[in-house]
């Protein structure tokens, strides 16, 4: 694995980026989000996509004619005082 330094020290916005089996990792190691792709810009490009995500930089809440064309009710599809699963926080 490389690092983006000579001294190995974490920089801001510093990425690792290495090669395994058949594909390429990508890290972003302030957020510790991580990606593959079969190439490198591939997994970069998701890397950059995957961040912007979990930085709140990207998507949105379905609207609800969205969730009505996938067969979701909205009035029915609620969690009362739920919280969501600890991957979606």
């Amino acid at each position: 694995m490389a690092t983006s330094t000579w001294d190995g020290d974490n920089h801001e916005d510093e990425i690792r980026l290495w090669r395994e089996d058949d594909g390429w990792i990508a890290k972003d190691v302030e957020t510790g989000v991580t990606t593959q792709g079969t190439s490198r810009t591939l997994a970069l490009e998701n890397l950059d996509d995957a961040v912007a995500l979990r930085k709140g930089e990207a998507g949105r809440e379905p609207t609800d004619e969205e969730l009505k064309e996938v067969g979701i009710d909205p009035e029915d599809n609620t969690t009362g005082e739920q919280g969501p699963p600890d991957v979606l926080e």
